[in-house]
């Protein structure tokens, strides 16, 4: 196992964006997030972890890149809304599925933390795959992480499955920044009506049952999935709107969240 500081040394924090199931948005929100936090002048990478379902490069506008620097160089992460990026969707067609046993992934996380040139960040923003399976576990094992935010919807399914990714997180020791609710309600852009189709606020009811913070919810709204599907993310397409202006929220959210965590642990060294 290789030391842990030494494959990133550049950056300050490392942030994963998890969640207990698929299809809880929980891409978007990671890259949302990476593009709100570069908004606010910080320096960022966007690591793509989810080597099954690598939807990055769409949802950023990079579907191709030639990472690849001169022979012996690390590799270079294209740039885009002021996110360094990196995933193995840059490596292997869009058609082509990657069939992967665990160590095989392990060793693909390692490689794009100890053989990207990041430069000097001050938030590394991952994107992991839904579950608790081989690439959190490789994750945690190779780099500090500041901590983990979980991505949910208000159903219940959903909300029992970030439970379970919760558990995940403490046993390997990764504080938990807080839980996001995505997919909160629509507001109908003619009546301005809203409408709870998933239900509304299981997040927080699950953030106060759980003693972890509440990071904010999400709405839907047809200009997040459009954005996601044309390469510009909500936050840089719109970003006067409300939508936008949640994911902002949030940011500012996972900045004070991080403070927290970080402040608590030099407390606790300070003290060993």
């Amino acid at each position: 196992m290789p030391d842990q500081d030494s494959l990133i040394p550049h950056v300050k924090h490392t942030v994963a964006v998890s969640s207990g199931k698929g299809g809880v948005g929980k891409t978007t929100v990671a890259v949302n997030l990476a593009v709100a936090l570069a908004q606010r002048g910080l320096r960022v990478g966007l690591l793509d972890c989810d080597v099954y379902g690598p939807n990055v490069p769409l949802m950023m506008g990079v579907k191709q890149a030639d990472v690849h620097g001169s022979e012996g160089q690390k590799l270079n992460p294209p740039e885009r809304y002021g996110v360094k990026l990196m995933s193995i969707g840059f490596f292997v067609p869009e058609d082509s599925p990657v069939v992967w046993r665990g160590p095989m992934i392990n060793s693909a996380i390692q490689q794009f933390l100890r053989d990207v040139d990041w430069g000097e960040l001050d938030y590394l923003v991952v994107d992991l795959p839904p579950g608790t399976g081989d690439a959190q576990l490789s994750l945690s094992q190779l780099v500090p992480l500041t901590g983990a935010v979980i991505v949910t919807t208000p159903q219940e399914v959903s909300l029992l499955d970030s439970r379970k990714g919760l558990a995940m997180f403490q046993k390997v020791h990764v504080p938990v920044l807080g839980i996001i609710e995505n997919m909160s309600s629509f507001l109908c852009p003619h009546c301005k009506e809203r409408t709870d189709i998933f239900s509304h606020g299981g997040g927080q009811a699950a953030a106060k049952t759980l003693g972890v913070p509440f990071l904010g919810e999400i709405p839907i709204d047809l200009a997040i999935r459009v954005g996601g599907d044309e390469g510009r993310p909500v936050v840089d397409g719109h970003p006067n709107s409300p939508q936008a202006g949640a994911f902002g929220n949030i940011a500012g959210a996972v900045i004070e969240q991080v403070k927290i965590v970080t402040a608590a642990a030099t407390k606790l060294t300070i003290i060993q």
